[in-house]
């Protein structure tokens, strides 16, 4: 696992004229309110209990949706591999811009993308799958047929005992799950604002 060291030197500070992180998670709000769970980024305790179960030794691609400022790239990449690579699919391109300003680590990738297109976009970067797949997506508020849509392509995408890593405000998300995984663990974020529903839907 790379040092903390290490790991501050792939976060550049932030550039002169690009806003700070609680700013531009306001702004992303304000414009895309479908796309965004929440006002607040998510809390520490959330960020490690919804990374605890991952297998970081047999995790090659960590795929996360909706990524925002960053909030939870800088922890994955923190406990990622050396060879391994997270790919960031957000659809709104100023907070893809704001990462690529703010995270040099070449581990990194981001993509101004639907998450429905997550099996193209994994191929595209030379990958046959995915071995996590994280998001904070608010799947009860997307338009018709998105949620279904990358609830489907989420589990194709991801290899034999792979998971889908998912917290939202709403319990909702559960019925985007069901159909395409069979064994889906469940808790709740308390210390977190709002309160969080974390779920860990295992492939196979």
């Amino acid at each position: 696992m790379p040092s903390s060291t290490t790991a501050a030197r792939r976060t550049r500070s932030r550039p002169a004229g690009v806003p700070s992180p609680v700013s531009m998670f306001f702004q992303g709000f304000i414009k895309h309110p479908v796309m965004v769970g929440s006002i607040i980024p998510s809390s520490d305790k959330l960020i490690r209990k919804m990374l605890a179960p991952v297998d970081w030794g047999a995790c090659k691609l960590f795929v996360e949706y909706g990524p925002g400022v960053g909030t939870f790239c800088r922890p994955i990449l923190e406990r990622m591999a050396p060879d391994a690579t997270l790919i960031a699919i957000d659809t709104n391109p100023d907070f893809v811009r704001y990462l690529d300003h703010i995270i040099t680590d070449s581990r990194f990738v981001a993509v101004h993308g639907s998450a429905a297109d997550v099996e193209q976009i994994v191929k595209d970067h030379g990958h046959d799958a995915a071995d996590y797949v994280l998001s904070g997506l608010p799947f009860s508020t997307l338009p018709p047929g998105v949620g279904a849509a990358i609830g489907g392509a989420t589990a194709r995408v991801i290899r034999s005992g792979g998971a889908f890593l998912v917290y939202q405000f709403s319990p909702k998300v559960k019925d985007f799950l069901t159909p395409h995984f069979s064994e889906i663990d469940h808790d709740m974020e308390w210390w977190n604002v709002p309160p969080a529903q974390l779920y860990w839907a295992w492939k196979d």
